[in-house]
């Protein structure tokens, strides 16, 4: 090993790895499953009246006015941006943890702006020093690129089955998702409370992806750092948010996270060295955009009755809505493989998400993303009437 002169870990010497096999980052991944749709979206695409696509949940509403007014008006920015953001995007985050979300906790100074929460999922246990050796949990049905971040920073992904807890031993982080992608699920206040104690005991950094929590249907959510399930501290815990959905804010990538304040300033450190840093410009547009609740309200409410009409076409050709009860999904089934549900939503020029991309679990569901124009819905529930 050669000598460090700075105070970091020394580097390996050259000579340490003569002999061995070189390994590309991609061995560690599994094959993207969305490779795997491509032939059904051709089918669904051949429709004489075109494809209604449902397996990706992208908005495809307009950006709210005010936010794109913010973001113009922040155009000029000739500067490098600060990767902790600006003090007034943090405070308007923290005033809506408040406001909408009942964190009375929250502090500016542990909130910290992030280029779209995929990218944190993905980098967050190679950023926080995990690797060969330590074990990542994450709900056994979900969203995939928490597997993927765990086998990025070389160390063990875990499924863990709804409902129960996982051995402790070697497990340095877990993941929550409520409400749930893909089947909308909702962690009841007490499920939640009783995951932050065991991951307290077993000193286990807890990270809850709460991207959904604004566009609950039929139960409300509740966040990891409400005071009703972590007490007055956020100690080993940290909350995972996006603007993507709810304010129609994908291609901004525009999200924070926030929580244990020792946990934020590693993150910081590791991130400043690395100039993860959300543009200027997006972080004016994320000042608006949290600040603001009635153009959160309005595209809601356009989720609802897109989420109706589809839902009682679903139910009427035969379909089981499982879950559900939150998010921008409907978690489908009719008992086959969700490989022949998808075969034949494409010959009906509907594409769906089949449920094993997210897990073994869901392997005889599918996901439809209501995220579609209300013209493509209406297309995709006549097919359904039409059996």
């Amino acid at each position: 090993m050669t000598a460090s002169h700075n105070g970091a870990r020394p580097l390996p010497d050259p000579a340490d790895a003569r002999g061995r096999e070189a390994r590309r980052v991609t061995d560690l991944l599994p094959v993207f499953p969305w490779d795997r749709l491509e032939p059904f979206g051709a089918s669904a695409r051949a429709h004489p009246d075109g494809v209604v696509d449902l397996s990706v949940g992208t908005p495809v509403d307009p950006t709210p006015e005010l936010i794109r007014a913010a973001l113009c008006a922040a155009a000029d920015a000739p500067g490098y941006p600060t990767v902790f953001g600006k003090p007034e995007l943090r405070e308007s985050i923290v005033g809506w943890l408040r406001r909408r979300l009942g964190v009375t906790g929250a502090s500016a100074d542990a909130v910290l702006p992030v280029m779209g929460t995929k990218e944190l999922v993905a980098a967050l246990p190679n950023q926080l020093g995990l690797g060969p050796g330590d074990i990542v949990a994450h709900p056994a049905l979900a969203y995939p690129t928490y597997d993927v971040g765990a086998r990025l920073a070389g160390a063990t992904p875990l499924p863990v089955v709804d409902g129960t807890l996982p051995d402790p031993a070697g497990v340095r982080m877990i993941w929550l998702n409520s409400p749930g992608n893909p089947h909308g699920a909702v962690r009841t206040l007490e499920q939640t409370r009783e995951i932050v104690a065991w991951a307290r005991a077993h000193d286990v950094l807890l990270v809850s992806d709460e991207c959904y929590i604004e566009l609950c249907w039929d139960t409300q959510a509740v966040s990891v750092l409400h005071p009703d399930v972590c007490g007055d501290s956020h100690r080993g815990l940290l909350a995972v948010h996006s603007l993507s959905k709810r304010s129609n804010l994908a291609g901004y990538r525009a999200g924070f996270v926030t929580g244990d304040p020792s946990v934020i300033r590693e993150l910081l450190a590791v991130r400043k060295h690395s100039g993860h840093i959300v543009p200027g410009p997006v972080q004016a547009a994320m000042t608006v955009a949290f600040a603001d609740d009635e153009h959160v309200a309005e595209q809601k409410a356009r989720y609802a009755a897109r989420r109706a009409a589809l839902r009682g076409a679903l139910e009427s050709a035969g379909f089981r809505i499982e879950h559900s009860q939150a998010s921008l999904y409907l978690w489908a089934t009719r008992d086959e493989d969700c490989w022949d549900t998808v075969a034949w939503f494409a010959e009906r020029g509907i594409l769906v998400a089949p449920g094993d991309f997210y897990g073994p679990l869901g392997g005889r569901h599918v996901r439809l993303a209501f995220t579609a124009t209300d013209e493509r819905v209406a297309a995709g529930v006549k097919r359904l009437h039409e059996g």
